[in-house]
């Protein structure tokens, strides 16, 4: 059990999460599973915000998210789901699969917010077969320098993970999931809410794939 719990954080999130998509947020979920087959293990599901945009060819969705509230909200949201999705308890750096199981893997604003962003990958790179595809939507370093990088690094060290149940708006994703082996086929970087300045604004959605082992003779 992963026994994780930040319940004001949660009641939060629950209400700005809706939010969130009624302002966009819903049409990047849905564009980050398109495509989709086969077995998906979403790690940070959240309340299963991400739940209804799963396409028809997606066989299972295995959900793991550790905070009980929110966790029991997606046990709820997984009863009308367009697919089978099982909601389990877990943490993304102990991933409760086997080696290999899965076809893709899905986080959503859920790399800003791990401890570890190696150590949670590498088990991402675990549970994938391979060929697997990683889809990412996440809150990223803005690109270059200036006011908004030096008030992420503020925040970062300061206030922003405190109140936000570990989110770090800074951290450079898309080198760390190079860095763990997936190659990035696809990535668009994006302001959320357009134009704004918001530290956490800058944010990426792409796809990655677990390269197959080369075979020599």
């Amino acid at each position: 059990m992963a026994a994780v719990s930040h319940p004001v954080f949660a009641r939060v999130y629950e209400r700005l999460s809706v939010a969130m998509d009624r302002a966009g947020t819903a049409a990047y979920r849905r564009s980050l599973v398109a495509g989709l087959s086969g077995r998906v293990i979403e790690i940070g599901a959240g309340n299963g915000r991400m739940f209804p945009h799963y396409p028809p060819a997606v066989t299972e969705v295995l959900a793991v998210e550790p905070e009980r509230r929110l966790r029991a909200a997606a046990v709820r949201a997984a009863q009308s789901a367009p697919v089978p999705v099982t909601v389990v308890d877990g943490l993304a750096e102990a991933l409760p699969a086997g080696d290999g199981e899965f076809d893709a893997a899905v986080v959503a604003l859920v790399l800003c917010t791990v401890p570890d962003q190696a150590v949670a990958l590498a088990e991402i790179d675990r549970v994938l077969r391979p060929g697997g595809q990683l889809r990412f939507f996440e809150h990223v370093a803005v690109e270059g320098s200036g006011g908004l990088r030096r008030a992420q690094r503020l925040l970062d060290a300061t206030l922003w993970p405190k109140l936000f149940a570990g989110c770090h708006t800074g951290r450079d994703t898309t080198a760390a999931i190079s860095a763990a082996g997936f190659v990035i086929e696809e990535l668009h970087r994006f302001r959320f809410p357009a134009n704004s300045n918001s530290p956490s604004s800058p944010c990426v959605v792409g796809r990655a794939t677990r390269p197959a082992p080369t075979s020599w003779r």
